[in-house]
């Protein structure tokens, strides 16, 4: 069934009427066995946004251009993949669910992959080295896409009631503080050894077995809806074309690849700028722990924001608050009480944005239901990730190229030029582009009364369907 309705009129729906499949009120077993990989996952996360980096820059010794060639083209591969993981997802049959099954098959590979990359072999010439980070963020990425992918799908089908998904993916966000504040104790680590590739090796070993674990043990505990296999696309080129005439999904592909274009140099360029531009670097790790902590000890505050002024204005104010703090950065040049702030801020408005923009694409997708007939969690979520990381990708390489075009060199006082072009991609660029997806996101049209009309109509449907049954 395939259609282009004029929007529904908006009416007064309770919770207990949005949708007819799906518990409305998820249980914390499920929420636990949801969340659990983001514990595993941060452990090295901290460490792959943050430290890789400079560990291939200033401990490999490859060249920043080189190094930001191969994370860009691993995360362009990363992008391109996601949108055959999520159709065949979408469209999987299985007695374990249209998900499960590749999140199984995801875990070895991943931890291997994710090993491989922290752990080049000391007989490497640079070429070698090169050749060998490659080949292993290909693995990790391939793999990861494997996983994420029909994570987030499930994640999307756990529940279709409009404030439980915000609640499902807020206390996701609070669990995941666990791997990340792991994650922190990881990075002081790394950051503190004299021997940097020894301490490489022995994090990523623990956090390959500690990947491949919970992987496994939350992907047999989650539960998944029976009633939405064989609901995917028809075919492959409809399924993404689907998501491109959704115009509420459109206007969100934009801002996702606007922000993520801004934002994605800065993990990366932490250990830059408070080693060369603002000199701190023995206190990276509590600055980090500045902008983790502040993520999740709102995040109660944003489940009950979001019920009371709405997920739209909730997101758009925490775009604008980004946008400032980054802004802040740009004449700092002295550690001060304005970087703790500014750190802090930007923890405060990330939180915000992490719990708030995944349940926004949860509803997103319930419209495409309304027009299509279909489940396509999948397909959505790859397009929204293809967009990401393309974006994501553009940046690394733009980072690695502007690093040395600015005349960075390694280890040692950096000029005026290349300071400037830290501050610059670290301040600049993401307070530009988020003031731009906030300006975008202001149009955006689909909030709770047309999320409750379009959920209704869906459950009068099924009803419809089952009489004709």
């Amino acid at each position: 069934m395939r259609s282009d309705p004029v929007s529904p009129a908006p009416r007064a729906t309770s919770s207990s009427a949005i949708g007819a499949a799906g518990a409305e009120r998820l249980s914390p077993g499920v929420i636990w066995a949801f969340a659990s990989p983001r514990v595993a996952f941060g452990i090295m996360g901290i460490l792959f946004g943050t430290y890789l980096m400079k560990f291939a820059t200033d401990v490999l010794l490859i060249a920043p251009a080189a190094m930001g060639t191969i994370i860009a083209a691993s995360r362009l591969w990363d992008a391109l993949s996601d949108p055959m993981a999520g159709y065949l997802s979408d469209r999987t049959r299985s007695r374990h669910g249209r998900r499960r099954v590749w999140m199984f098959v995801s875990a070895i590979p991943m931890s291997m992959g994710l090993v491989a990359m922290w752990s080049p072999p000391l007989s490497l010439d640079e070429t070698g080295l090169i050749v060998w980070m490659a080949v292993a963020m290909l693995v990790y990425e391939t793999a990861s896409t494997g996983f994420w992918v029909p994570h987030g799908a499930a994640g999307v089908e756990l529940t279709p009631n409009h404030h439980e998904r915000t609640r499902l993916f807020a206390w996701s966000h609070v669990i995941g503080a666990v791997g990340m504040v792991i994650g922190l104790g990881s990075l002081q680590l790394m950051h503190v050894a004299d021997d940097k590739r020894f301490a490489a090796f022995a994090l990523s070993v623990a956090a390959g077995f500690a990947v491949a674990g919970i992987v496994l043990w939350s992907t047999w505990r989650l539960p998944e809806r029976a009633d939405y296999q064989g609901r995917g696309g028809q075919r492959v080129s409809q399924s993404f074309l689907d998501v491109f005439r959704n115009r509420h999904a459109r206007l969100l592909l934009v801002i996702y690849g606007v922000e993520t274009f801004g934002g994605a140099s800065v993990g990366m360029l932490v250990p830059y700028l408070v080693e060369y531009v603002v000199p701190m670097r023995e206190l990276m790790v509590p600055l980090l722990l500045a902008y983790t902590l502040p993520q999740f000890v709102f995040v109660p505050l944003w489940i009950r924001l979001s019920q009371r002024v709405g997920k739209k204005q909730l997101w758009l104010a925490s775009m604008l608050v980004t946008a400032v703090s980054f802004a802040g950065f740009l004449p700092l040049e002295e550690p001060g009480w304005q970087v703790w702030l500014l750190a802090t801020l930007l923890g405060v408005a990330g939180g915000c944005g992490a719990v708030v923009a995944p349940s926004i694409n949860a509803d997103v997708i319930d419209y495409d239901e309304y027009l299509t007939g279909e489940r396509k969690e999948g397909a959505y979520l790859a397009v929204w990730n293809l967009i990401r990381k393309s974006s994501a990708s553009l940046t690394a390489f733009v980072t690695g190229i502007v690093l040395q075009g600015a005349g960075f060199v390694p280890n040692v006082e950096q000029s005026e030029e290349a300071k400037f072009a830290i501050r610059a991609l670290f301040s600049l660029l993401p307070a530009f582009c988020y003031v731009v997806g906030a300006l975008l996101f202001a149009r955006f049209a689909f909030n709770e009364p047309e999320h409750a009309a379009v959920r209704a109509a869906l459950a009068e449907r099924a009803l419809q369907a089952g009489r004709a049954r």
